[in-house]
């Protein structure tokens, strides 16, 4: 069974940094566009970085630009979220997420009722920061 296994959520202050990693298992993602998703509590899903499949696109929500920073390591079947200059509104559940069809580009302007079309996402991974 293909899962994909967020790791590297905690707790950190504001203004601390945090790396988050997802490691698919049971088959390689490297043709993939990934991305991730976080959810706050009582909000809706939302998106926060995308990269295609080469690690040679990358797109950002607004609210993360300059701070975050995805990539990918397609040798080690991994990709990485690092997250800087960590703010108490960026505290949520953090969601990885892979499709063979929606390019990174696609998933950083599909709407929340779209993501059902994901094909693959982790069972997400919790940061919070404390002011």
């Amino acid at each position: 069974q293909v899962q994909l296994v967020e790791s590297g959520g905690g707790l950190v202050q504001a203004g601390g940094s945090l790396r988050l990693s997802c490691a698919p298992s049971g088959r390689t993602f490297s043709s993939y566009a990934m991305g991730w998703f976080r959810q706050a509590p009582g909000k809706e899903r939302e998106f926060v970085a995308a990269i295609s499949w080469n690690g040679g696109s990358t797109y950002y929500t607004d609210s993360v630009k300059g701070r975050f920073t995805i990539s990918r390591d397609n040798a080690k079947n991994t990709v990485y979220l690092q997250m800087n200059s960590l703010k108490p509104e960026d505290t949520a559940v953090y969601y990885c997420a892979a499709d063979p069809v929606w390019t990174a580009q696609a998933m950083g302007i599909m709407t929340s009722k779209d993501y059902y079309g994901i094909d693959y996402w982790g069972k997400g991974a919790l940061v919070t920061v404390s002011s």
